[in-house]
């Protein structure tokens, strides 16, 4: 009889169990529903806008059709311009059901113009961790202030609201009215904000640090397009090297491949290890450089006869993209770009050259990806002529406009102190092989503000981590690692993230490993003969 009414009372219990957690989520669907229609005022935002609006809010159950986050409610709305003539902003916000009191931002990328919905992995996030709204954040996104075509569509930059959107202010505007909405649904504001972008993305991440420090706890900037005016002035550098003489420099998939082979050949070995990784690049530019290539990989004549050699015209194509670009006057108070890593590993596959001699104008993706991305800046931000030839550009001719556009679009010099002094925390990451941001400029934003802040200063706030084998979200070594795990210990711990292992996500060394080694430090084989060259273990950080 005893047994009878416990069994009769813990199956009374369980129903109840089940029942309320129906309620639950019925309560989360029904408050989910009521934000539809939810008016923004602009009064909330803190930079100029007319208001926002969420246009739908939608209860996604754990068990819809291709959800991996769980419960949530996904909200989207748009931000309205200032300017009745200028583009609206759309955002996404998504609530999860059971809320970890953290909010999420995630940036965008090349010329932005779509939206970032905060349901995918973020940063460099590996396939082995759940995504953040599955973990419990609050995930918010937006489309950069418009909405534009693939690739560098650069038309929206004709307008002046729109080009300080993209610049760094859409980044506040998203953030603010997240805020709201997360006010609206759970009562409370978020006691952790972060932001979290890989190039433009992580260029935004550097605005969220620098811009808007009261608003972030922690960001993580991976191989971020921080200084977009220097840099597509430098990236059309390239294409006027190969571009030039009606294309005499011009390096063709199979010239490039020639010369970055060459490359690997020299280097691979210098950091104990022949597995396609070049980590040892102070050893690898005494080996291998211009005066290598020049003396090893020159055609004999001269002239482009083979396809196993390089033309003199190439050889000095590739000179001028392997050199420091100097516009000739400072563009932030940076007065050069960093050289390219076409002799440093960088295989120049995805941003490659092009695939004819002379490109159109307008350019096409038959043309090198760099010029496309310099020449859209010249296009439609710094001449505002959509008929302009990019190859006929002059910088100088237009230094005001282009020291007026970098104040728009450069975060270069613009202090991290008030970040450093909320107690904010900032995560960089940069590959090694990158051939669409020159790793080297990651390297050159680290010395600037270390320059400044000292030492201490910028340890006690700042990381930052070189990765060799990783190109822009790809390459030998396809780096993931836990870049939100890492940032939330360091911001809510105070514990600075020390040696991170990233995980090689390529089909063919799934699973590889690495130590990511704070820079200037690169990871050196010290492993035993016999030992494996895939694990993170048999390596050590050290610097030259």
């Amino acid at each position: 009889m005893r047994t009878c009414v416990l069994a009769i009372l813990w199956a009374a219990g369980a129903l109840a169990v089940r029942v309320g957690i129906a309620a639950e989520r019925e309560t989360a669907r029904e408050a989910c529903e009521a934000l539809s229609g939810l008016v923004v005022s602009a009064a909330k935002i803190g930079l100029p806008t007319s208001g926002a609006r969420i246009d739908s809010s939608r209860f996604v159950s754990a068990a819809a059709e291709g959800n991996v986050n769980g419960e949530y409610c996904e909200v989207k709305g748009w931000i309205q311009p200032v300017n009745a003539g200028s583009p609206r902003m759309q955002f996404e916000i998504n609530l999860p059901r059971i809320w970890n009191r953290k909010l999420l931002q995630m940036g965008g990328g090349a010329f932005d113009g779509f939206l970032v919905t905060g349901l995918g992995a973020e940063g460099l996030q590996p396939k082995s961790v759940p995504r953040p709204l599955k973990r419990g954040y609050v995930t918010a996104g937006g489309d950069g202030g418009h909405q534009g075509g693939p690739g560098f569509d650069g038309r929206f930059a004709m307008d002046e609201e729109a080009l300080r959107n993209y610049g760094r202010e859409s980044v506040k505007k998203v953030h603010d009215v997240a805020v709201e909405v997360i006010l609206a649904r759970y009562l409370v504001k978020p006691t952790r904000t972060y932001f979290v972008g890989n190039s433009q993305g992580g260029h935004e991440a550097l605005n969220a640090a620098a811009y808007y420090a009261t608003d972030y706890d922690g960001v993580v900037a991976n191989y971020p397009a921080y200084n977009v005016t220097l840099l597509h002035l430098a990236s059309l550098n390239v294409g006027r090297a190969v571009y030039s003489n009606d294309g005499a420099g011009w390096l063709s998939p199979q010239k490039t491949k020639i010369l970055t082979d060459a490359v690997r050949k020299a280097c691979d070995p210098l950091d104990g290890a022949t597995d396609g990784i070049i980590s040892n690049l102070a050893a690898c530019h005494h080996v291998f450089n211009i005066d290598t290539v020049r003396n090893t990989l020159r055609c004999g004549d001269g002239k482009d006869s083979a396809v196993s050699c390089l033309s003199d015209a190439q050889i000095e194509a590739v000179a001028r993209i392997v050199s420091a670009y100097r516009p000739g006057f400072a563009v932030a108070d940076a007065d050069e770009f960093t050289p390219w890593a076409l002799l440093e590993g960088s295989r120049f596959v995805v941003s490659n050259f092009g695939a004819r001699r002379v490109p159109e104008n307008p350019p096409s993706s038959m043309d090198a990806l760099l010029y496309t991305a310099g020449a859209a800046t010249v296009k439609y931000i710094l001449t505002r002529d959509p008929n302009y030839d990019p190859l006929k550009f002059n910088p100088a001719a237009y230094r005001t406009r282009i020291e007026e556009v970098a104040k728009i679009l450069d975060v270069t010099n613009v202090d991290l102190t008030p970040f450093r002094l909320k107690g904010g925390k900032l995560i960089l990451a940069h590959g090694t092989e990158d051939d669409f941001i020159a790793p080297g400029n990651t390297d050159a934003y680290y010395e600037r503000h270390l320059a400044k802040q000292g030492r201490a200063a910028m340890d006690s706030f700042v990381r930052y981590y070189k990765v060799p084998g990783l190109s822009h979200g790809f390459g030998t070594f396809n780096a993931k690692y836990d870049d939100l795990t890492a940032l939330d210990h360091w911001v809510v711990s105070g514990h600075a993230p020390g040696v991170l292992i990233a995980v090689d996500e390529n089909t063919e060394h799934s699973g590889r490993t690495r130590p990511m080694c704070a820079y200037p430090g690169w990871p050196k084989f010290t492993g035993k003969t016999g030992d494996s060259v895939d694990e993170a273990r048999n390596f050590t950080c050290v610097a030259n």
